[in-house]
């Protein structure tokens, strides 16, 4: 804890000279002992707001981010401003992580940054036990709610790990929240209205353009970038795509008009991708044409332009990727070129994460199922049971934390299914090294993991019933411990893997059928929100009245309601005076290609051999709502034994609407309703 006031440790830690926007109100909030919200614009300096207070308060901030990017940029900023901060994440050793945590116990860290996924780990939440924590700092918090755009099950827990820890208070960052996910912030965290603090969303120096799309895009997006990329004066620029194949093609035709762009998305190596972030920050490569792989925690100042080539996911996205464009305080140019074309592709992604009612009842059987052993215990390995149940992995955690929050079931702990080892001297040495009891069980271990060549399986049944053999605890905890202890001391190496979360079931006799209704039912409420999210980003950018003007409604923002803020930027208070609308080009969006009808021929060619092969292999066919599925390209867990891909009906109606193509192929399959196998 420092003695000196906010404002000097804003000059002397992080040579600012004065607080930007709201930051100064949040700082106060902050260390007056507030739990705080704040709702910041891309680019307005949300990150201070906690790195600020870490100084002066007195115990650790704890810091919890959805992305690595974003906790590696924020960490390089503290180090060079000297401020003791760390980061514990996947990509670190044990002996890395250990060393921070102790760094932390001994008070010497005052910011330590986790993924929300770390919570799950039962020993660093026996860690985070013995810390004192001032601060509990949610980045990006619009996950919290399911009412936000990018919503995280995971988050659900943050308020009762607050709780847990004994948290005195949080701070919730975010950029794009409406009033209804804030609302559902604060109800969360029981945060007080007057401790929300909001920017506002207006940002003077972006001109927003929609252009409804030609039907020669890519010679549209050429013939407008083209004049602003001459040689040694090119406009730093993000071109976002919403498929990995329209990245490359569009790179391809920038870079034959002599536009240096390079694509990037997932589908690269991270070490691609990592070089092509570099060469964009550095000034080297001018264009990246990207999916929304590229940009979270991307703070470049001059980006003079971000265009859609395709429509973004949302209008909370929308927000947000524009957002990274003049971060300098310069002109910068924000073109979305809108079409109909791609929304089919959007809210057919949306219907591809509801999961089947089938599914749902299976995994409420394996949980009735694990409820009436002795212990009610339930090891759930995610892979294997989205498999089982054909529910793809965001949903199906979905679905856990709303059985978590039903009182059905109760996170325990997780573990390493699966460990092998790799000794570093002989193993005989590492006996040599106990006496007694000690040595006998270490030699227990020895002589039942048998080592081929290099590497050897541990078999924790076989330790167990040799321990019970010879008298001696091989209890699988104690042989964790003890191979930890012995890599810890650099005498061998462990590997696991295979994570699996142990859940007590709370609830071990339910109503399967009623319960599961009404998870899918919650499913179907979700989809339909999802699916009117896009409606809604289509009538702003149709609107006859000014874009900004509605962006800045869309969250809240009163700006234009404010006389005091109409200077000569605007032309009145309804109008921003550089956007689309106010430049008298309000835009009808162009309709999508019109499809031809679907036929027999097209049932028998693409729908009938995937039929087919689901029928042999277990034995019925799909329901419709598979079937739709595999002819939109949307993937399931149980296409990969099926080896769906290799059929070349997959995919082949991606850019039809999904319930046109179920309601098709309920028809055809006899009015099956998606309720069975």
């Amino acid at each position: 804890m420092t003695s000196t006031s906010p404002q000097q440790t804003l000059k002397a830690v992080f040579g600012f000279d004065d607080f930007r926007g709201g930051q100064q109100a949040v700082v106060s909030r902050v260390l007056e002992g507030h739990s705080t919200a704040a709702i910041f614009a891309t680019g307005a300096g949300k990150s201070l707001c906690y790195q600020l207070p870490a100084l002066h308060l007195p115990h650790l901030t704890l810091v919890v981010s959805p992305l690595l990017a974003l906790m590696q940029d924020q960490l390089a900023f503290l180090t060079r401003h000297g401020v003791a901060a760390a980061s514990i994440d996947s990509t670190q050793d044990r002996e890395t992580a250990r060393d921070i945590m102790e760094r932390a116990k001994c008070g010497e860290l005052k910011i330590l940054m986790i993924s929300v996924e770390r919570l799950k780990n039962e020993r660093f939440r026996h860690f985070l036990r013995q810390v004192q924590i001032s601060l509990l700092v949610v980045d990006e918090a619009h996950c919290l709610s399911e009412w936000g755009h990018n919503f995280r099950p995971d988050y659900l827990k943050l308020p009762d790990y607050q709780r847990d820890f004994a948290i005195p208070q949080v701070l919730l960052l975010t950029a794009t929240a409406t009033p209804v996910v804030i609302a559902d912030m604060r109800d969360k965290f029981a945060i007080a209205p007057d401790n929300v603090i909001t920017t506002g969303f207006y940002r003077p120096n972006l001109e927003l353009l929609v252009a409804p799309a030609l039907q020669d895009r890519e010679q549209q997006l050429i013939s407008w970038l083209k004049p602003q990329m001459q040689p040694g004066s090119e406009a730093p620029t993000i071109i976002y795509v919403t498929l990995q194949q329209t990245a490359e093609r569009v790179a391809k035709a920038l870079a034959a008009q002599g536009i240096a762009a390079q694509a990037y998305h997932a589908g690269l190596d991270s070490q691609r991708r990592d070089e092509i972030q570099r060469q964009f920050m550095g000034g080297e490569s001018p264009c990246i044409v990207a999916t929304i792989a590229f940009g979270m925690g991307i703070d470049k100042g001059n980006i003079r332009n971000v265009v859609h080539f395709d429509l973004p996911k949302s209008i909370e996205n929308y927000s947000q990727e524009i957002g990274r464009a003049g971060r300098d305080g310069q002109p910068s140019t924000c073109l979305t070129m809108a079409g109909r074309d791609g929304l089919q592709v959007l809210e057919n992604f949306v219907y591809g994460d509801t999961p089947e009612y089938a599914g749902i009842y299976r995994l409420l059987e394996e949980i009735v199922a694990a409820g009436s052993s002795p212990d009610r215990q339930w090891e759930v390995l995610l892979n294997t049971l989205s498999r089982d149940a054909n529910i793809r992995l965001l949903p199906l955690k979905t679905l856990l934390v709303r059985l978590e929050m039903h009182g059905i079931i109760a996170p325990r702990f997780a573990f390493l299914a699966d460990y092998r080892l790799r000794y570093h001297s002989e193993p005989g040495a590492l006996a040599s090294r106990f006496e007694g009891e000690r040595a006998a069980f270490v030699r227990l271990i020895i002589d039942n993991v048998p080592v081929a060549r290099t590497w050897g399986t541990v078999d924790f049944e076989r330790l167990h019933s040799a321990g019970q053999a010879q008298q001696i605890d091989a209890s699988r905890a104690r042989v964790i411990t003890a191979l930890e202890y012995f890599q810890d001391k650099g005498w061998l190496s462990l590997e696991g893997k295979r994570m699996t979360d142990v859940y007590e079931i709370c609830q071990p006799e339910i109503a399967i059928e009623a319960l599961a209704r009404q998870l899918y039912d919650e499913c179907l409420t979700r989809e339909r929100t999802e699916i009117e999210r896009l409606h809604s980003m289509l009538a702003l950018f149709e609107s006859q009245s000014c874009l900004t003007r509605r962006l800045a409604q869309h969250f809240g923002d009163s700006t234009f309601g404010d006389s005091s803020l109409e200077d000569s930027t605007f032309t009145g208070q309804d109008r921003c005076g550089h956007c689309s609308v106010c430049y008298g080009n309000p835009v009808r969006l162009p309709d999508s290609s019109p499809q031809p009808a679907l036929s027999d021929n097209d049932f028998t060619r693409y729908a009938v051999p995937f039929i087919e092969r689901h029928a042999e292999q277990f034995g019925q066919p799909p329901n419709a709502q598979r079937l739709a599925h595999f002819l939109c390209g949307l993937t399931m867990p149980i296409f990969t034994p099926l080896k769906a891909r290799s059929l070349n009906g997959f995919a082949v109606f991606e850019q039809r609407g999904y319930p046109d193509v179920r309601q098709w192929a309920e028809q055809r399959l006899g009015g099956r309703l998606g309720h069975g196998l």
